[in-house]
Parts: C-alpha cells; sequence; structure tokens
C-alpha cells in the first residue's frame, strides 16, 4: 500500500502493471486537507486577500481598492475529478450555497452535493458553466494535458481555475497565455510543471494567481490516517476479504 493516491510512477514503469500483485493506494487519507485547501483559494480570491496581504507588507490602507471581492454563495463549481477529495469538496461547496458539477469517468455514479455529472467527452459543455474549474483528477494518459487554450477558452472571462491534481493534466504554456491575457481570470496551484515552478515563470508574479509549492496534503493527522487504512487492509487480506482502494494498474488509479 502507498500513501499518495497518485500512482502516476506507473506511467514511467509501465512493465509493473503486469506484474502479479495487489496495489493499494491512499485515497481518502488528504480528502480533508486538501478539500480545504481548494475552498481556501476559493475564499482568498473571491475576497481578494492576495491584494489585501500586498498591501499590509507595504503598509498602505487600500481600502478604495479593493472593488472586484464577491460572494462564492450562488456561484457554479466544476470539479474534474469526484473521488474522495472532490467529493468532500462537493459537500463544503454546497454547504455555503454553491452549484456543484462533475466530470468523471463513469458519470452514472452520483455523488450527492453534485446537481450533474458529465462524461470527460463533455468537458467542453460543460466548462463555459462554471466559475470556478477544480481539477482533482489523477495523472493518467487520459488526464495529462487535457486542459488547453481550447478548453481555457470555453471558460468564462471571470472564471478561475485551481489545480491540485498534477501539474500536467494542464498545459502550462496555454494557462500563463490564459492569464496574461484574461482568458480566464485568475488561478489556485498546488501542482506545476515542471515541479519546482523555474524562478522564471511568469505564474510568480500575477497578483491573480495562489502558488503552494504540493503542500495542500499536509496535515499532522496524515500518519494517524495512513496508519487505519494501511490496517484495515491488512485484516481485510489475511481474512480474504475485499480490500479497500485497489488500484487498477493498467487505468493508474
Amino acid at each position: 500500500q502507498q500513501g499518495s493516491a497518485g500512482v502516476d510512477w506507473l506511467l514511467r514503469h509501465p512493465e509493473l502493471a503486469a506484474k502479479d500483485f495487489i496495489l493499494t493506494n491512499g485515497s481518502g487519507i488528504h480528502a480533508v486537507p486538501i478539500s480545504e485547501q481548494i475552498m481556501a483559494y476559493c475564499f482568498a480570491l473571491a475576497r481578494e486577500l492576495p491584494s489585501a496581504v500586498h498591501a499590509q507588507r507595504e503598509r498602505r490602507w487600500a481600502r478604495g481598492e479593493f472593488n472586484h471581492v464577491f460572494e462564492l454563495a450562488g456561484q457554479t463549481m466544476l470539479l474534474i475529478g469526484v473521488g474522495a477529495i472532490g467529493g468532500r469538496t462537493a459537500e463544503i461547496a454546497k454547504g455555503i450555497g454553491m452549484r456543484v458539477l462533475g466530470v468523471r469517468r463513469n458519470p452514472e455514479v452520483a455523488h450527492p452535493a453534485v446537481e450533474a455529472m458529465y462524461a470527460p467527452g463533455r468537458l467542453l459543455e460543460a466548462l463555459p458553466l462554471a466559475d470556478w474549474v477544480v481539477i482533482t483528477a489523477p495523472y493518467t494518459p487520459e488526464t495529462k494535458g487535457m486542459i488547453g487554450e481550447r478548453e481555457l477558452r470555453a471558460m468564462k472571462p471571470t472564471a478561475y481555475i485551481v489545480n491540485i491534481g498534477r501539474g500536467a493534466t494542464i498545459q502550462q504554456a496555454a494557462l500563463v497565455r490564459a492569464l496574461q491575457e484574461g482568458w480566464i481570470r485568475g488561478a489556485g496551484l498546488d501542482v506545476t510543471d515542471p515541479e519546482p515552478l523555474p524562478a522564471d515563470s511568469p505564474l510568480w508574479d500575477m497578483p491573480n494567481v495562489i502558488i503552494t509549492p504540493h503542500t495542500s496534503g499536509r496535515t499532522p493527522r496524515r500518519p494517524e490516517r495512513a496508519m487505519a487504512l494501511f490496517l484495515d487492509n491488512l485484516g481485510r487480506y489475511l481474512r480474504g476479504e475485499p480490500m479497500r482502494n485497489v488500484v487498477d494498474k493498467k487505468l493508474g488509479y
């Protein structure tokens, strides 16, 4: 059993997918901290907190500069990936009055906090509906580069994109252009492509972008949750019962 949810290392070692072993992942143990960080990006960007911090450092009482703050209630969030993290994010978002849509491989699998579920092939249909596009999908051959110029141009010019999955799900050059040219309003990024993000990346200096160094899953409760999952799965294995979080090694999650 591995400690994280993503098994993208299988893409680098495809020969291992054919090996006869059961692989389980840590899906679910990071749902609380990551869903909270997703919402933190949303609250911070909606209330222009990065600008407030900047003004604070300059010791400026910049009350007249905050003319574009808005409420999250009534806005629409589109989750690309509705697993443990996406599901908990949906519950929080719905709880504060947001409308939640989802994209998942099998759209027939519903979630009580998600109003409508779309197949990946309908992504371009769903993107224009969203004020917030949140990527929690795993990194697979299908999700690599899935958000490019076409998808970013399909979003509202007032929309934000949040990525806590893998940096390579977004085509980085297209994202930079989208932010520079106003195709979208802003972004919250816990992951980038490449990592670490190079010091000369234009993303660092954008006032409408929040960057964190792949830390959204950090929590002091991680060891406790990981051990509980491991012990549960060990017991299931010894009793010959179905294990939790079994990875389809060919699908990559």
